[in-house]
């Protein structure tokens, strides 16, 4: 199988900060730890802009509005506590998304391929209507809509193993049963939805975690929910919202996972996907904050995809 990587230089440009957990250092070292020679195979991908008209697949004008006329001269301007904008930030969202549309396309044209897309700014946290939790535009929200819209199919499962529920991307399928969305997530932690309890058109499926759930504990939650639902609908894409931040030694969660987890969860993934969408699976980097861990966790992740038959 061939890996596709996607990571437009723009992304670096989204200034967040001091001290921000969520910063361009993030996809440096990625880039560094994937420029190693076991990785030499990898096969890098130029990305474009994402459209208004894409971007109106998932969010609603006011937001879009907000954000592009939110954009600073200089400085940064917070549009939350959390997600703050810099004069670079909406061409490196544009591109995060443009991105992961260009590797969906990508997965669609071509047999034997799959995708990484290490962009910033994330982008599960940004519902319909607004930013927030360090997201702008929900990436892999408009790149499941940009599948629907152009491909000749039906269902779409996105999967989201980062630590923090994905709001966002519950909240633009909640009733729409052509997507599957499921999620692993500590449970209660930000952002406070993710129970169990929502499941919208039958097509949500939140699987929440204690704090301190460590490799046995997430492993069983995947086998026993997520996988037996991704059977049962029978994605013609995978997407994968790729958080790292549920690793032992990232600070802003209290799950003990290890990159061998990310590892693990990766190839039943492409195993879902090579039973039923010809082996289409897109991954989209979403958070993971310390970097050893991020990296480390990348590169199970990224080895993985790259040993897919």
């Amino acid at each position: 199988m061939t890996t596709l990587y996607y990571s437009p230089s723009a992304c670096l440009a989204h200034d967040t900060g001091n001290h921000h957990p969520e910063s361009a250092g993030r996809l440096r070292a990625i880039n560094a730890r994937l420029q190693q020679p076991e990785f030499a195979a990898l096969e890098y991908r130029e990305a474009i802009r994402a459209t208004r008209e894409q971007l109106a697949l998932i969010h609603t004008p006011a937001h879009i509005e907000r954000v592009c006329n939110s954009l600073p001269v200089r400085g940064l301007v917070a549009l939350d506590a959390d997600t703050p904008l810099s004069p670079g930030s909406l061409d490196a969202a544009l591109y995060a998304v443009g991105a992961v549309c260009c590797a969906v396309d990508a997965v669609f044209a071509q047999k034997r391929v799959n995708a990484f897309c290490a962009v910033r700014p994330p982008g599960h946290h940004a519902e319909p209507d607004q930013a927030m939790g360090f997201c702008l535009f929900n990436n892999v929200a408009i790149a499941a809509a940009h599948a629907l819209g152009k491909y000749a199919i039906h269902r779409v499962a996105i999967v989201d193993f980062d630590v923090h529920h994905g709001n966002g991307t519950q909240a633009a399928f909640y009733h729409r049963p052509e997507v599957l969305y499921a999620s692993t997530h500590q449970f209660p932690w930000y952002p406070g939805t993710g129970s169990a309890r929502e499941t919208g058109s039958g097509n949500i499926v939140n699987v929440p975690l204690p704090g301190g759930c460590d490799s046995t504990c997430f492993r069983a939650a995947v086998s026993e929910h997520i996988l037996p639902a991704l059977e049962r609908f029978a994605p013609q894409l995978v997407l994968v919202s790729a958080g790292f931040d549920g690793h032992r030694d990232d600070p802003l969660a209290e799950l003990n996972l290890l990159e061998a987890d990310f590892g693990w969860i990766t190839r039943e993934l492409l195993a879902v996907a090579a039973r039923h969408a010809a082996g289409r699976l897109v991954s989209v980097l979403e958070g993971g904050y310390q970097l050893d861990a991020l990296t480390a966790s990348v590169a199970a992740h990224v080895r993985a995809m790259m040993a897919a038959e």
